[in-house]
């Protein structure tokens, strides 16, 4: 089995002759169709709204796309409720989730209108010093020890650092509303990237009861419950991806049955989703520009783990295309590597793929989130460009790559002594 890039060889060939390799390229097409299958799956509900997690890709043209489409932003620091600001959102479409959370950062959300949903209790007083406690407010919750579906564990809630316990989330409810607080929201994250369409069911069961349990015990208003991100994609060819007019439905059966019987049916779903939007559509595009026959056959292009660090981070799978060959049979086994001085900075190892020669455009696909957004300058190394295959078949640049003088911007003087 095989992805299909959203790119041909004759396209990419064409953009490497304005925009040299490597580079992030976005499809906007699906993007748009995404985003509005999430829309219709949860249509059911009237205040549903996805919240794009900014971290996943933080990039001002991906973020206006997707408020067209009538997303708003996740946010988890000043930076990016900045960016959030300049692109037009504004209260209700931020949420600010972040953690040991600097005063400055609760100030700067209250004023652009972001919705504030505190990590832990002890950021009540901190917030309220700060800038007094909003009408709207949301609390996180961890339930602890693991998380499962069926009988498959998931991930390990009693080891993150996020959220309150069950005995907390109470008592800040019960604090908030003694300070004026008048809608409340609650907000969990359990498992990351879980390629099962039963993650956000089971975990709407989870926060439902809990929804049901809190307004009988404090009194006050839920207006929404946040399912946060978690819902992935599909790294391998060989796995099916999450259905989301399956997952959709999940929820709402969900809904149906806790928060309908007890009066709780007007409560807003929301929705954190970074992968699930973006990773799909996003691929980073290199140049096999070495080749090297030692221990093992490497292939060396253009980019590195500056450029997208989950191969070298996770040991990450990411599928790749030599375009124009794939109908080529893979009976070659290389490690694709980069440039940095580290051992790690691979993009595949024992990595079956067609012959690859000098040259050749390698595709590295699912780059969409936590791809651009995760680089940095180890090595001196350069971020590169991102462009945009537009839904009309042309191609612009919205984020242009760095340059020497980008990377010496901070230090004062630098110019003068050399």
């Amino acid at each position: 089995m095989s992805k299909v890039p959203f790119i041909t060889k004759e396209k990419a060939e064409e953009i490497i002759k304005k925009y040299p390799t490597p580079f992030h390229i976005y499809d906007e097409k699906g993007i748009r169709e995404n985003a509005r299958r999430l829309k219709q799956a949860f249509s059911w509900n009237k205040g549903f709204k996805e919240f794009f997690a900014v971290k996943a890709t933080p990039t001002p043209a991906i973020l206006k796309i997707l408020r067209e489409e009538g997303c708003g932003t996740d946010c988890s620091s000043y930076a990016e409720l900045m960016m959030s600001q300049k692109c037009g959102f504004g209260y209700p479409e931020i949420m600010f989730s972040s953690n040991d959370t600097p005063a400055e950062e609760f100030r700067f959300a209250n004023e652009v209108g972001a919705i504030i949903n505190l990590d832990d209790i002890t950021h009540i007083d901190m917030l309220k010093e700060v800038c007094g406690i909003p009408e709207t407010i949301s609390c996180r919750y961890n339930p602890g020890g693991t998380f499962s579906i069926s009988t498959t564990i998931m991930d390990n809630p009693g080891d993150a650092k996020y959220g309150m316990t069950r005995t907390q989330i109470r008592d800040a409810f019960l604090r908030l509303k003694e300070l004026g607080a008048k809608n409340f929201g609650i907000h969990s994250f359990l498992a990351s990237n879980t390629v099962s369409n039963e993650y956000y069911p089971t975990l709407a069961k989870i926060l439902f009861k809990l929804a049901v349990e809190l307004k009988e015990e404090t009194g006050v208003h839920i207006g929404f419950i946040n399912l946060s991100g978690g819902v992935g994609v599909p790294y391998t060819p060989d796995k099916e991806p999450n259905d989301i007019m399956v997952i959709g439905q999940g929820v709402k059966e969900a809904f149906e049955e806790i928060l309908v019987p007890a009066g709780m049916g007007d409560v807003s779903i929301f929705t954190e989703l970074g992968r699930f939007m973006l990773a799909p559509y996003g691929h980073l595009v290199t140049t096999a520009i070495h080749e090297k026959h030692i221990h093992k056959e490497y292939i060396g292009v253009d980019a590195c783990a500056a450029n997208l660090m989950r191969p070298a981070m996770y040991g990450a799978y990411h599928h790749i295309t030599v375009l124009g060959k794939e109908d080529q049979p893979c009976d070659h086994v290389y490690d694709v590597t980069g440039s940095l001085c580290e051992n790690n900075d691979k993009f595949a190892i024992d990595r079956k793929l067609p012959k690859i020669d000098m040259g050749d455009i390698l595709v590295i696909h699912d780059t969409g989130a936590h791809g651009f957004a995760m680089g940095y300058n180890y090595n001196g190394r350069l971020r590169s460009a991102e462009l945009l295959l537009r839904e009309d078949g042309s191609v612009i640049e919205i984020r242009r790559a760095e340059t020497v003088y980008d990377y010496f911007a901070t230090l004062d003087g630098f110019w003068d002594c050399i």
